[in-house]
């Protein structure tokens, strides 16, 4: 099965270079990366283009910064793959863990698999108490409305079997793509979620982590709307 890589990238000049090589390696073929620059400010999009041309990487470039969720949206739309995983563009999430990850749906055991920050034995940096406090509020909030038992609903890694991911409509632009998937994955019949333990390296926000607690208000607010009311 052919494994799409989706990366939106904001202002990621200085781990741009590396995580694309990291990705290039993650063990699993046939495979393809696509890069959705969000219209990056600090160089990161010059790197981007100067990039020899590889025949399974493809870079888009947004003209104006739309957010993360518009990002994903244009990534997964030109996806070919079987598989659709996303991956930030820092290194906070180790692509050496994307084939543990994959493994459930190649073998045809799971239709969507989130990689938890917070489960198994990888090894995990230890920093910002209240950024994983608020990370479990969300995750409980989510699961009271989802009825799913998820240990980290905020993980950037996630893999889904294509098809079903490119039906589902994404609407939020920002950083609210988590809870809003999620809801909308619970409310499809006979889809089968799994989780599995991933290793964690988060950064700072003066190493470049940009969520911040206006972006927790935010995804509470979506928890509440695509549970809810959509």
């Amino acid at each position: 099965m052919k494994l799409s890589i989706v990366i939106p990238c904001f202002n990621e000049r200085h781990t741009i270079d590396d995580i694309l090589a990291r990705v290039e390696a993650c063990g699993h073929e046939p495979k393809e990366i696509i890069v959705v620059d969000d219209c990056s400010t600090d160089g990161t999009r010059e790197i981007l283009r100067k990039r020899p041309t590889r025949p399974r990487e493809t870079i888009i470039l947004h003209e104006s910064n739309q957010g993360k969720g518009a990002a994903l949206r244009t990534g997964i739309a030109a996806a070919g793959g079987d598989i659709i995983i996303i991956q930030d563009a820092d290194l906070e999430y180790d692509p050496d863990d994307i084939p543990r990850i994959i493994e459930p749906i190649l073998a045809g055991r799971a239709d969507i698999v989130y990689g938890s920050r917070f489960v198994g034995g990888q090894a995990h940096r230890v920093l910002l108490f209240w950024h994983r406090l608020g990370t479990g509020v969300l995750t409980l909030m989510s699961n009271m409305l989802t009825d799913l038992n998820l240990t980290d609903m905020e993980t950037c890694y996630k893999a889904f079997r294509a098809d079903i991911l490119k039906k589902i409509e994404i609407e939020e632009t920002r950083f609210c793509f988590e809870p809003e998937i999620t809801a909308k994955i619970a409310k499809l019949k006979d889809v089968r979620i799994y989780e599995i333990g991933i290793s964690y390296h988060g950064r700072t926000y003066a190493e470049g982590k940009k969520i911040g607690w206006k972006d927790g208000f935010r995804a509470l607010y979506c928890i509440i709307k695509y549970n809810l009311f959509r």
